[in-house]
């Protein structure tokens, strides 16, 4: 498949994670930009981020209990 250049102007500190996230991932900036418009124009990001939240909504008294037995133990450390 044929490739263009684009151009864009973005914050500092976005280009850094840019860059970041792309290492992390073996990609080079272009194909993680790709990548990232592919599952924008697919809704994946949609159905991922929707699916994470019904997961946080389904167990958030699990979350909550968890972090209230932290604030316990470390209250307890401290006294």
């Amino acid at each position: 498949m044929a490739k263009t250049q684009l151009g864009a102007r973005v914050d500092e500190d976005v280009a850094e994670l840019a860059k970041m996230r792309a290492a992390d991932l073996g990609l080079s900036i272009g194909d993680y930009l790709a990548r990232l418009v592919q599952d924008d124009a697919s809704g994946l990001r949609a159905r991922a981020v929707g699916a994470a939240a019904r997961f946080l909504a389904d167990h958030q008294a699990v979350f909550d209990e968890a972090e209230e037995a932290q604030q316990a133990h470390r209250g307890a450390r401290a006294a």
